[in-house]
């Protein structure tokens, strides 16, 4: 089946079979690797993007299901080469160790700003329980959320 969908700001046209996830989609018709597969149930947030502004988990839905719609991902955030204040803060704040859940906490953490500009240190747990890392504490990921609130 054919596709229309603005991926990072750029229409794309595509044939994918209807049972494609838009993760796999996005890795693999567009070889944009920045969105990670870290579970296939919906349960780690690795890859997680923006469709419409949303946050959401691309392993949930069927590229299909984001047929004209717009998709930003890890790599359409950045401005002219500029990284995004929230991966600035992440790299400024020591928010990442391995970097494969990254992406998907940055992206989630973009989302949770935009609902709730001044979030508190509970706030922002909350709003990142559904992103898992298995390598820190959360600690300085909740730091660097926190940072770039400001």
């Amino acid at each position: 089946m054919k596709v229309n969908i603005t991926v990072n700001g750029v229409a794309k046209e595509s044939d994918v079979e209807p049972r494609t996830l838009l993760v796999h989609y996005l890795r693999e018709h567009l070889q944009l690797t920045g969105t990670n597969i870290g579970c296939d149930t919906s349960s780690c947030g690795a890859c997680t993007v923006h469709l419409d502004g949303e946050a959401v988990k691309s392993c949930t839905l069927l590229a299909a299901q984001a047929d004209g719609s717009s998709v930003t991902t890890i790599e359409g955030i950045s401005t002219n080469g500029e990284m995004h204040p929230m991966q600035k803060s992440f790299m400024e704040n020591h928010g990442l160790q391995c970097g494969y859940c990254t992406p998907g906490m940055v992206m989630a953490a973009i989302s949770l700003l935009k609902e709730n500009p001044k979030p508190t240190e509970e706030d922002v747990r909350l709003g990142l329980e559904g992103n898992l890392c298995r390598c820190t504490g959360y600690h300085n990921i909740v730091k660097s959320v926190l940072a770039a609130a400001k």
